[in-house]
């Protein structure tokens, strides 16, 4: 997808999450067969595959890896001590390096039942730890903020002016966000203020719904719901934004049976929602 010869090529991106039965061999294999130029990376299937034959299958392959998914839970939401997420977290990061990933998608963790203050202090230290080894692997962390009703498990940071707060204060060029339309693209207010969100996202990840948002996070087909993607990619190119799109799609719809046409009409539905470069500008 090239929006201009004298911009960077933004590149559209399948999350294995969406294909979330197949492997990793499977996924690279049909993506590719779909027209996809780059894959965001789940952690699961290439430890499943195994780390360092996945690391080689996936240069060998072509596909540009546009995220690595995920490290954190650095609060214990997810039941392990802080040392044991950071040191995860570390290993997430050399991966990132090592599949040359656009960024590593960061989930500091849910409240777990302490104050706000005690879970950004327990982020904080973590990323002191991660930091350090993402700005020598030339590596970008991307804190993911979610909508309150889907964040417990996940995260603290429910919305997107609390997380840039916090990647301001640090001030690291290697700290940034992803901003999911799952999320946040329903919030007008926001999307008219994207000139000053759009120098702190390293991804946009690309979702509609068509039910209220909830903990399962139930996603529908590109346009086929209630966020106004249209409005969402045309002002997000508006505002300057040149990185990486990556689909995420999850639902009860959505099974091996119809993952081949899900990859061929999510880009189709991609391809038909992205205003011209002209368009965005105007």
């Amino acid at each position: 997808m090239n929006l201009s010869s004298s911009h960077k090529v933004s590149q559209l991106s399948m999350s294995e999450v969406t294909t979330y039965r197949w492997s990793l061999e499977e996924d690279i294999e049909h993506y590719l067969a779909a027209g996809f130029e780059s894959i965001g990376v789940w952690r699961q299937k290439l430890n499943d595959y195994g780390e360092e034959e996945g690391i080689d299958l996936l240069a060998a392959s072509g596909l540009a890896v546009s995220n690595l998914l995920w490290a954190g839970g650095f609060t214990g939401s997810d039941g392990r001590s802080f040392q044991e997420a950071v040191r995860d977290g570390c290993h997430a990061v050399r991966l990132a390096g090592a599949t040359r990933a656009g960024c590593l998608i960061v989930y500091p963790g849910g409240r777990n039942h302490h104050t706000f203050r005690h879970a950004e202090r327990l982020f904080l230290s973590a990323l002191d730890s991660l930091l350090s080894l993402a700005e020598a692997a030339d590596v970008t962390l991307a804190i993911e903020p979610m909508h309150p009703a889907c964040a417990r498990e996940w995260t603290f940071l429910t919305d997107i002016e609390s997380t840039i707060a916090l990647i301001e204060r640090i001030n690291s060029p290697n700290l940034k966000l992803v901003f999911d339309t799952y999320h946040f693209g329903h919030d007008l207010a926001l999307l008219s203020n994207l000139r000053e969100i759009v120098p702190h996202i390293a991804l946009v990840q690309l979702g509609d719904r068509r039910v209220p948002h909830c903990p399962d996070r139930q996603r529908c087909s590109l346009g086929t719901g209630s966020v106004p993607l249209r409005t969402v990619l045309s002002e997000l190119l508006h505002a300057g934004y040149m990185g990486d799109f990556d689909i995420e799609l999850a639902g009860l719809g959505f099974g091996p049976d119809n993952y081949q046409h899900l990859l061929e009409d999510s880009r189709l539905r991609f391809e038909r929602l992205l205003p011209s470069l002209s368009e965005a500008n105007s």
